[in-house]
């Protein structure tokens, strides 16, 4: 690492916050799907992976923080992370105090930024001494995490009864190909299935509109009226202590504290999880909401950066659902990155550290001004100037671009499949957290269970 790459990892991080900072505006775009792509698109430019990290980190900072503002000022999540909080932020709009809002928001993500890289550097200097165990063991993870998050589910009986037929199909079409010869035998396709995954519930709409009797049922005659309030402009001071009560901060620390420990787990469910204990004795409906609003952005932030710093320091292997999902490009992209040849191969401790902290900071200084400054500016601008579909037609896009650098034209037909598949299951009541998990332990479960 020399001087040069300082600079290319400073400008790595203030591109991602760019980038990352009009996309979180919007609502409705899910974390994966905007993150994964870009990413991969990174990795297989060449960009050197000490870049490329400082880059995936920044990003994420700044996405999990932006992601956030649209649930606060327009009553709309900005992503699948930021949803537990629309309740609560639709409550406090009501009593007029987004801007508020939207400081806390900021805060707490500055809190779970401060708290889990630490930790989860730690964390990874201790399980380094392990990984070659939990490598053996971690096609048995995948599956036991699977198992775990049907329980945790919306709807247990159908998670857990898809998970076998998941598995099907995606060794299936793996060994369809693998038979007819379009991809070696030593390749195995991951990436394209898992952004089939990542877009199902989006084709499943789509393809809705082809039916009549569906598309009909959608037809409005209403405009869709959304206010941004004047008071998120605010002017206010940016102290973190003068925003937050004492009993917010110390509930918003621990919870991210405890969130790395449990990095294996879904990012939702944590958030969610523990988002709503370290709030259930609070009478008070205000002080409640405040402080669920702190304490799940500090969660969001601290599932995220623990889900990849930890696989990725420690062993290797996409050990969480943030590495599996948003991260999978740092761990598997041929022929770039290959699984025993990745990030945690490619860089030294120093490296790791630098990266993370580069690309963490930059980004949390620049999103906590900017979201505390001119959110209701930035918001009123990507509402009126960029279209929702429009981005939505990119991301489709790339991952049919993906699909076709995968396995070509057939890859493209079996990504629609498992993208209808998935889709139709997600609606259903079966996360993405099961669905990602099902995919990486399809091997062992067709090796160990169907053929057993």
């Amino acid at each position: 690492m020399n001087s040069m790459h300082i600079i290319q990892m400073f400008l790595a991080a203030l591109v991602a916050v760019f980038i990352y900072t009009f996309i979180g505006f919007i609502p409705g775009t899910d974390e994966t799907s905007v993150l994964m792509p870009i990413t991969l698109t990174v990795v297989l430019a060449g960009v050197p992976p000490i870049i490329v990290l400082t880059f995936f980190i920044a990003a994420i900072v700044t996405l999990n923080l932006t992601n956030a503002i649209p649930t606060a000022l327009v009553g709309l999540p900005g992503g699948v992370m930021s949803s537990p909080m629309l309740e609560y932020s639709l409550f406090l709009k009501e009593k007029g105090m987004s801007a508020l809002v939207i400081k806390k928001m900021t805060v707490g993500s500055l809190i779970g930024v401060v708290i889990s890289i630490p930790t989860a550097l730690l964390l990874a200097n201790v399980l380094v001494a392990y990984a070659e165990k939990i490598q053996t063991l971690s096609s048995l993870l995948f599956f036991l995490g699977a198992i775990f998050l049907s329980l945790t589910g919306r709807n247990k009986i159908l998670s857990m009864l898809g998970i076998i037929p998941l598995a099907i199909l995606f060794m299936g079409l793996r060994h369809l190909y693998w038979g007819i010869g379009i991809v070696p035998s030593s390749a195995n396709i991951t990436v394209s299935f898992f952004l089939g995954i990542t877009t199902g519930p989006l084709m499943v709409s789509l393809l809705g509109l082809l039916n009549k009797r569906s598309r009909k049922s959608m037809v409005t005659k209403k405009m869709k009226k959304i206010s941004i309030p004047n008071d998120a402009i605010g002017n206010k001071t940016l102290n973190p202590f003068k925003i937050l009560t004492r009993a917010e901060i110390v509930k918003a620390s621990i919870s991210a504290l405890i969130a790395n420990f449990l990095f294996v787990l879904s990012p939702v469910g944590l958030t969610i999880l523990l988002g709503e204990a370290a709030t259930n004795r609070i009478k008070d409906p205000v002080i409640r909401s405040n402080t669920a609003i702190t304490t799940m952005s500090a969660l969001i932030q601290a599932t995220y950066l623990s889900g990849i710093i930890i696989p990725l320091i420690a062993i290797g292997v996409p050990l969480s659902p943030t590495a599996i999902g948003p991260g999978s490009a740092l761990f598997n992209a041929p022929p770039v990155f290959t699984v025993d040849n990745n990030l945690h191969h490619r860089l030294d401790s120093w490296e790791f550290i630098v990266a993370i902290l580069i690309g963490a900071v930059i980004a949390i200084t620049i999103t906590y001004y900017i979201t505390n400054r001119y959110a209701s500016r930035i918001s009123t601008f990507v509402l009126q100037r960029i279209p929702h579909e429009g981005i939505l037609g990119l991301f489709i896009s790339l991952i049919i671009l993906l699909a076709y650098m995968d396995a070509g034209l057939l890859n493209v037909f079996g990504v629609l499949l498992i993208g209808i598949t998935c889709g139709t299951l997600n609606k259903m009541g079966m996360g993405y957290g099961v669905q990602f998990m099902t995919l990486y332990a399809a091997p062992w479960i067709v090796d160990k269970i169907i053929l057993l």
